[in-house]
């Protein structure tokens, strides 16, 4: 079924055939033999690239309900066995596998040394996929989320911020004040280049309402898919963005970020997965383990 499956994603043989690591020759003949025993053909090998038939569609789908099936019982097993072994699958975008997984994995691992972590890196609608389909045993993302699908764990919350570059003059008068979290109205930059992240992510949208709340739409100078991207641009006084405090704090760039006044929103950050999905005790523990980290100690995600 793995075979079936990668083929069918990679839409070539000798693609899935490099990534499952044997000969392509080999995996040509172990699919026709399939197909053989089967009486059906799974891909239409006239076109190029691959397709699957309607035979290889049905496969397909009921393929991954039997390995997600496989996975659980797997992950029952390894709870038998008190946690000496075991593997669990997250979800998470680059962004917070750079800022959050610093602070827990560490600990995860020396609680629970024979427990495997793989990641599966994603945008947001990719994760929520993701655990859906039960490629993860859940995923690490910030509300809101299809709350109707998912069951969710609150581990911590971000404040929404704003960044100005270092020249600015708000910048350098707020900076006289010496207060330790400057504040500024939103209204105020109004007149001012701002580079956004591209539409379709989160905190794209989240700015926009921000804006719209204070009166005025953003004048829009440049789109980036990467927030670590436009708040380095803000450091070189190309416009002003949107930050968390996450990355704010953690990585300090000459730009001054600063509250919202008046509104200072947050967003929260939750594990999620999908609503009657089992999760293995590996995957509990990381859960406590992560809300323990957040709860005690001063850091933000």
């Amino acid at each position: 079924m793995k075979y079936v499956l990668t083929v069918a994603e990679e839409r070539s043989f000798s693609n899935a055939a490099k990534k499952l690591y044997i000969a392509q020759p080999s995996l040509s003949q172990f699919i026709a033999k399939l197909e053989h025993q089967l009486g059906v053909q799974l891909f239409d090998r006239t076109i190029s690239p691959l397709r699957l038939t309607y035979a290889g569609e049905l496969y397909i789908e009921i393929s991954k309900k039997i390995l997600d099936l496989k996975t659980q019982l797997s992950n029952q097993m390894d709870d038998i066995a008190e946690l000496k072994k075991g593997r669990i699958t997250i979800g998470i975008s680059p962004f917070r596998s750079t800022y959050t997984l610093p602070h827990i994995l560490p600990l995860f691992h020396e609680r629970f040394p024979g427990i495997e972590v793989i990641l599966a890196e994603g945008t947001m609608d990719e994760l929520e996929k993701f655990a859906l389909r039960g490629t993860t045993d859940f995923s690490i993302m910030n509300l809101p989320i299809k709350e109707n699908l998912f069951d969710y764990e609150p581990i911590t919350t971000e404040e929404i911020l704003i960044a100005l570059p270092p020249r600015h003059p708000l910048s350098q008068s707020l900076r006289k004040k010496k207060d330790l979290q400057p504040q500024i109205a939103l209204a105020n930059l109004r007149e001012d280049p701002f580079i956004l992240l591209k539409p379709g992510q989160r905190l794209r949208q989240s700015a926009m309402d921000l804006c719209w709340q204070a009166g005025f739409k953003p004048h829009i100078a440049l789109e980036s898919k990467s927030i670590e991207a436009a708040y380095a641009l803000v450091a070189t006084g190309m416009g002003v963005t949107f930050v968390v405090d996450t990355l704010a704090n953690q990585r300090p760039n000459g730009s001054l970020c600063c509250s919202i006044a008046g509104l200072k929103p947050t967003r929260s950050i939750v594990i999620a997965y999908r609503q009657g999905r089992y999760l293995s005790k590996a995957s509990k523990e990381f859960i406590v383990v992560a809300k323990d980290i957040f709860a005690h100690k001063n850091h933000n995600i």
